[in-house]
């Protein structure tokens, strides 16, 4: 079992404008309006603050930062926009993917790790999940922390 196909940049000819309405189609479609759940609760995305008429969990999904009006997009974590409702539906039945809670600032996540390279966290809340973010785990130092709290 493997992700579906990563799109590039270069597949819209370079252009960000293009790229930027290819990759939320694909949030709107696979997050907003596809009944999207984990483990029989919904799935749902925050929508404010929206950016350019854009959901909020959109731009968590395709750039980094931490100051929200200073996120800069992050390829990486676009091209694998198409990876993030994948990993939620395959989470319990593909053997690639790592899944354990922790917590933080007294709430309880939910880590979908995906063959240690792309991590999806979700946010427990009373009968559904938030969609909190998404993104590559290239740095080794990331990689050894996660792997410690997985192993735990």
């Amino acid at each position: 079992m493997s992700a579906p196909d990563l799109l590039h940049f270069e597949d819209l000819d370079g252009d960000w404008d293009r790229y930027e309405a290819a990759l939320y189609q694909v949030f709107e479609q696979d997050i907003i309006e596809f009944d999207l759940s984990f483990r029989g609760h919904p799935v749902n995305a925050r929508r404010a603050p929206e950016h350019e008429r854009k959901w909020a969990c959109f731009w968590h999904l395709i750039s980094e930062g931490r100051v929200e009006d200073d996120r800069l997009p992050d390829l990486r974590r676009c091209e694998r926009i198409r990876w993030v409702r994948w990993v939620i539906e395959n989470a319990d039945v593909c053997g690639d993917i790592d899944v354990w809670q922790n917590r933080r600032n007294g709430e309880t996540n939910w880590l979908l790790w995906y063959r240690e390279e792309y991590l999806v966290i979700l946010a427990a809340r009373t009968g559904y999940f938030l969609l909190r973010t998404a993104f590559c785990t290239d740095r080794e130092h990331r990689r050894e922390k996660l792997r410690r709290e997985r192993d735990t």
